[in-house]
């Protein structure tokens, strides 16, 4: 396992990772992370269920994925580990499989050996960087991967906490170019195209606080996939992608929850 220098972990503002755990129902979150959770809930109330599709579409895109043969696959921005995980999701198709986890929140790496338990046949490890790093996780990736066969990279619920200022598009680009063909890209995000002034609202509560949070639209979205081959359906709403497979959230009301994802493999 990769480490860095020791990091405190700063307890006096909110991180997202911890705040997604809060929303799953976890316990490894504190109150700066609970408070600005449950003011999130008060624009939307349906905070809990996004984190639950989204959790549940990376599910469903691991088996997809595991069924087309990937046995590699690079996981940015992973979050507290909750079962099952993803190596989880895919070892049970796929023992071989071997899967990296990349985050940058120190409490990941304080329970890192959860991400850890792999099945005897496979591999997991886990890469303490930031998103915004992408040569060091290429390389330190590379001790594990083999980057001369298809490896799929899940962003998930990743981007939209990076700005297009912070090189979100050439951060993924770099990553893209690093796999061979027959890789996929797997992305989740969340948007304002149904509540653009609760989107609004929720983007200046990040900011007040340190943070970035840049809803993108469907097109905005789908131009991370150009150059490559949109997966059917393409960039849908997360719980549309590929119902079949599983682990669909039963959420109240008619509204969608706002969160798009797509998969798409390099030529």
């Amino acid at each position: 396992m990769t480490r860095h220098e020791p990091i405190e972990i700063d307890t006096s503002k909110p991180h997202p990772a911890r705040m997604y755990d809060w929303f799953l129902g976890g316990k490894d979150n504190y109150p700066v992370d609970e408070q600005m959770a449950r003011q999130l809930l008060a624009l939307d109330a349906r905070g809990r269920d996004m984190a639950r599709v989204n959790r549940a579409f990376m599910h469903r895109a691991t088996r997809w994925l595991t069924d087309q043969g990937i046995r590699q696959f690079l996981d940015i921005g992973t979050g507290i580990p909750t079962e099952p995980n993803l190596h989880q999701i895919a070892q049970q198709t796929a023992p071989d499989s071997c899967i990296v986890y990349c985050d940058n929140d120190p409490i990941v790496l304080a329970h890192a050996a959860a991400l850890l338990r792999s099945t005897p046949e496979g591999a997991t490890e886990y890469i303490q960087a930031d998103a915004r790093e992408p040569e060091t996780i290429l390389e330190q990736a590379g001790k594990v991967l083999d980057f001369s066969k298809p490896i799929a990279l899940s962003l998930l619920a990743l981007l939209h906490f990076l700005d297009d200022e912070d090189g979100a598009a050439e951060i993924v680009d770099r990553l893209v170019e690093k796999l061979p063909s027959g890789s996929y890209l797997v992305l989740s995000h969340t948007t304002g195209d149904f509540n653009p002034e609760g989107a609004a609202q929720a983007s200046a509560m990040y900011k007040a606080r340190g943070m970035t949070l840049r809803p993108r639209s469907r097109a905005e979205l789908t131009a991370f996939f150009e150059g490559l081959e949109l997966v059917k359906p393409g960039v849908s709403l997360s719980a549309d992608w590929h119902p079949e497979l599983g682990e669909v959230i039963d959420v109240p009301g008619d509204e969608p929850i706002p969160g798009y994802a797509g998969v798409a493999r390099k030529p």
